[in-house]
């Protein structure tokens, strides 16, 4: 089976350019099977009127399907409602994209309906619901993401950092550190309650309409919007929200929010934000107050709510304030106790005392997990935290040695003799102490 393959966008010219340094981040970001050479740099100057016009075309071309097949590919996922996996929707890619590309262009294509599941919330015994569109809509979101997302970055505020390309937590961390040590020791943490939930979809329509005037492309955008959840034997249309966990919903949350953004940056009040999450910092509580006032009338008109009780104004010289996994008072920050329970949840399931796996496959699991955390978390300013989690994890490893010298309950006692802490180092347990301690030589450096 054949079929002509389309024209080849010219590819952004970045050998041309004066250095990488010197690009337009956009340059970098955007994606060669959509955006020309032509096209990026209107988007840089600004295009006429301020409204991009036929982007559907570079939806359904067939070379952006592909590369976003390969995006959602590279996450794998669980299967939606029709139950085709990666996997399977991979082994026959070519008429997979071309039917996707037809349906698309001859404006018949509908989205299937969201699976919905339940995940626990780390630290709690509350549950947050997550959206799994089906392989074929994640790839035509993908798809639609590649084509739209410069269009909106181009202006987004500076320090928005989550879903965001070449951004990332840490960078959002870096500046609430720079900020606190700046003086600025007031903060307002602030809540939005279900915030993916409750996105109003005219509202936000409306505010994708300011810069796309493609309406094939925006009734597309609403045709996910309003796909019918599924969840267990229940089914409804959403008269709000975009699901978490659809490829969609983490660019549409910022667009939605960057007026809020632009808000605070105009007023000249330091924010940081990282999808819903953020924390406004000023010098004195009067300012906090006032740029609480601020944010309260916003999220009213936005049709939002910030938690009653979650949110709140933090002398963080007194008291400390959670943000992004971290927990900051004064000049220091800590693992928060949820992300310390996270990782010792992950642990457990790792050390079983039943477990038959041997120690060495054990210490290669728990390996893993250990270095992805610590590769967070290693900026912590208490050392003691390395030091209690090393103790705990050796001493659920002398629990399963223990059980298999046929002894009961945990390990201790002459445990601690007969499997000496450099007996798990010598199998190449991974000790954030040893990590920490290297990681702070090299920054002196």
């Amino acid at each position: 089976m054949t079929r002509r393959t389309e024209d080849t966008p010219a590819a952004v010219p970045l050998a041309q350019q004066a250095g990488a340094a010197d690009l337009h981040p956009l340059w970098m970001t955007a994606k060669p099977c959509v955006w020309t050479t032509r096209m990026l740099t209107t988007l840089i100057t600004g295009v006429e009127g301020g409204k991009w016009f036929r982007l559907i075309d570079k939806v359904f071309s067939e070379r952006n399907l592909f590369t976003a097949f390969q995006q959602v590919a590279k996450n794998d996922g669980a299967p939606g409602v029709d139950h085709v996996s990666v996997t399977e929707f991979g082994q026959q890619i070519p008429e997979n994209i071309w039917q996707l590309a037809d349906s698309l262009k001859a404006d018949t294509y509908r989205p299937s309906a969201i699976r919905r599941v339940h995940i626990p919330k780390p630290g709690t015994n509350e549950t947050r619901p997550l959206g799994i569109p089906t392989v074929r809509d994640r790839i035509v979101q993908a798809a639609l993401v590649n084509v739209i997302e410069p269009i909106f970055e181009r202006d987004f505020a500076e320090h928005s950092y989550g879903f965001r390309p070449r951004r990332g937590c840490k960078d959002a961390l870096r500046r609430v550190d720079h900020l606190l040590k700046a003086g600025f020791v007031h903060v307002v943490d602030a809540d939005l309650k279900a915030y993916f939930d409750s996105i109003p979809h005219d509202q936000l329509l409306a505010r994708l309409k300011t810069k796309i005037a493609d309406g094939r492309v925006l009734s597309l955008i609403e045709s996910f919007l309003t796909a019918g959840i599924l969840d267990g034997m229940d089914e409804w249309t959403p008269a709000s929200g975009a699901p978490q966990g659809a490829v969609l919903s983490p660019l549409l949350s910022n667009v939605y929010l960057d007026p809020l953004d632009h808000l605070l940056a105009d007023a000249g009040i330091e924010m940081v934000r990282y999808a819903d999450d953020f924390v406004v910092l000023c010098h004195t509580r009067e300012a906090a107050e006032a740029a609480l006032l601020m944010i309260q009338s916003w999220v009213a008109d936005a049709g939002l709510t910030l938690h009653p009780t979650k949110t709140r104004i933090v002398d963080s010289r007194q008291e400390s304030f959670a943000f992004l996994g971290f927990e900051f008072r004064g000049e220091q920050h800590w693992p928060r106790k949820k992300s310390l329970q996270k990782l010792k949840d992950s642990l457990r399931s790792k050390t079983k005392r039943t477990s038959g796996e041997s120690l060495q496959c054990v210490i290669v699991q728990l390996n893993q997990t250990l270095r992805g955390w610590f590769g967070y978390f290693q900026h912590s300013s208490y050392r003691s935290v390395f030091q209690d989690l090393d103790q705990w994890l050796r001493g659920r490893l002398r629990s399963i040695l223990r059980k298999r010298r046929g002894g009961r309950g945990r390990g201790r006692g002459n445990d601690h003799h007969r499997w000496r802490n450099r007996y798990f180092a010598d199998l190449g347990l991974f000790s954030l102490v040893a990590a920490h301690a290297s990681a702070c030589q090299s920054s002196r450096r």
